[in-house]
């Protein structure tokens, strides 16, 4: 009974402390910015910052050791930031806190918020002796250990908040930074903003310090292994689906500074090369300048002998077939990050059934031809039932389900078009129109040590319909991703002598792109 009052009031102070945060929120400023902080104990907001503006909401997840209150920041642009926004072609670097400035204010926001919680907290514990005195009305004062167990319930409240809070909101605990509604079109791609200062001048101020605080976030929580020099861009992309948007790839490889394509298969819907003919797709990948990584979905063929559609691709200068007949694989090198991958044996017109049982042979085939080389750094097939099972890998992933996904180092990729023309709408209300699938697209960046270092998703909806709307971008941290099977083969190994550990690499953007044949094992 005793142990059950003690937890029930160390609760109490932990509700009481946060409930004078929100009472009574903590202010912070930079020069150009100033914030009210609350802590939060909603369960959806745990171990999470979260700042909501009328552009977009700013999330940063943190995987703590144990689970912190949440963060609430409502941020206010101060009016001095007026002048500066009026000044010519004003950057957003310009309107960036510094290191410093975003150091001292989070030092004295903590201070602040800490005070207020203490108060709080030791209210709740102050009321609990006082309804304790009150209930032993006419046997004298509470005695001195109920005072004492009071207090010490109020000490172990704010130690464990404190030390939550402490541990949780470290830089190399972000999980994962995420941008929503407009600020999600523009969070990495400033350049946007110059359009949008010409069709409205109203907007753009709003819009610029609100990416400025955005980037500056991410600057400050980024893990160190963000901030090293990056050695590939890889755009996967996924169910193209005969859409013609290859403008629009073009776009994102140059903004991005990509350095190839893998494309996860279904690049049309039918099997037909007369298909990809008839909307330019091969000219399309071709225009793209980079290299064109490929694997076959089950919308790239119409019988289970038929190649047509990679005989094709083929013939395209920057495509790379990852499995160009049964006879062989193309592990390609991308400035050093291996990248295989395997064809989907199904085919446009298949029966739709036990389709994860069909991919066994191809996953089989695979497995075996690599089974004595060092895991790649990718694999990737179309379908998910066919690399799910693929251990001789440090990241996975696959398309085919429209949807973007993450479960390990498992990728979900979702389709780059929405499905293409073909694809599945939803009718809107009376007088409305259409609406489709979300498109999304995936930008997987490795280090210098051919690891993966972020993963960053975009989201958009509508391009097909003509009113293209982004949804969101998250950026995700590759060792949050990244779950790299190679100790535990080199432990295997060590007791069989198969194989010796594998050196230390090193990747770079000097390496440049090469292939190697990887032969398959007679059967």
């Amino acid at each position: 009974m005793r142990a059950a009052a003690v937890v029930a009031l160390v609760v109490g102070c932990v509700v009481g402390g946060v409930a004078a945060t929100t009472l009574f929120p903590s202010t912070t400023e930079t020069i150009n910015y100033r914030a009210q902080l609350r802590l939060s104990v909603n369960t959806q907001e745990m171990s999470r910052i979260h700042s909501p503006t009328v552009f977009g909401d700013i999330n940063l997840d943190f995987d703590g050791p144990v689970p912190a209150p949440g963060v609430l920041a409502n941020v206010q642009v101060k009016q001095n930031i007026t002048d500066l926004l009026a000044q010519p072609k004003v950057s957003i670097k310009a309107l960036q806190p510094g290191p410093l400035e975003l150091t001292n204010a989070a030092r004295e926001a903590a201070t602040e918020m800490g005070l207020r919680f203490a108060a709080g907290s030791l209210t709740v514990a102050v009321l609990a002796v006082a309804v304790y005195a009150v209930w032993r009305r006419g046997r004298g004062r509470p005695p001195l250990r109920r005072v004492a167990a009071a207090g010490a319930c109020w000490a172990v409240a704010c130690g464990i908040t404190g030390v939550s809070i402490w541990q949780t909101y470290q830089p190399d605990r972000l999980a994962a930074f995420t941008t929503t509604g407009i600020l999600g079109a523009v969070q990495r791609n400033a350049d946007l903003l110059d359009g949008v200062e010409t069709r409205a001048q109203q907007t753009t101020p709003y819009l610029k310090n609100l990416l400025a605080l955005s980037a500056a976030l991410q600057d400050k929580y980024a893990p160190q292994s963000l901030d090293e020099p990056e050695a590939a861009r890889i755009l996967l992309v996924s169910d193209i689906h005969g859409a013609q948007q290859y403008p629009l790839m073009k776009t994102v490889i140059e903004e991005e500074q990509i350095d190839a394509v893998v494309d996860l298969g279904d690049l049309l819907n039918f099997g037909s090369v007369t298909e990809g003919e008839a909307v330019g797709l091969f000219k399309g990948i071709e225009s793209l300048g980079v290299p064109y990584l490929f694997v076959k979905g089950n919308h790239d063929a119409t019988s289970a002998s038929d190649d047509a559609v990679l005989t094709r691709l083929a013939k395209v200068r920057n495509v790379v077939l990852l499995q160009p007949g049964e006879e062989e694989y193309i592990e390609q090198s991308v400035n050093g990050v291996r990248i295989a991958g395997f064809n989907d044996p199904r085919w446009f017109g298949d029966d739709n059934r036990d389709n994860a049982a069909k991919q066994v042979p191809a996953r089989d085939a695979f497995i075996a031809a690599f089974a004595d080389r060092p895991a790649p750094d990718l694999v990737v097939s179309h379908e998910p039932g066919a690399v799910r099972d693929i251990e001789n890998a440090d990241v996975r992933a696959h398309g085919h389900l429209h949807s973007d996904r993450l479960d390990g180092n498992l990728i979900g990729v979702g389709t780059f078009t929405g499905g293409g023309p073909f694809s599945h709408f939803l009718e809107g209300g009376e007088g409305e129109e259409l609406t489709g699938q979300p498109s999304s697209f995936d930008i997987a960046t490795f280090g210098q040590d051919c690891e993966l270092t972020s993963l960053t998703r975009y989201q958009f909806r509508n391009v097909i319909e003509g009113r293209p709307a982004y949804d969101d971008v998250t950026l995700i941290n590759g060792s949050r991703i990244e779950q790299s099977p190679q100790n535990g083969r080199e432990e295997q190994q060590a007791g069989t002598n198969q194989q010796p550990a594998a050196p230390a690499r090193t990747c770079s953007r000097s390496l440049g792109t090469s292939g190697e044949r990887v032969p398959a094992v007679a059967r």
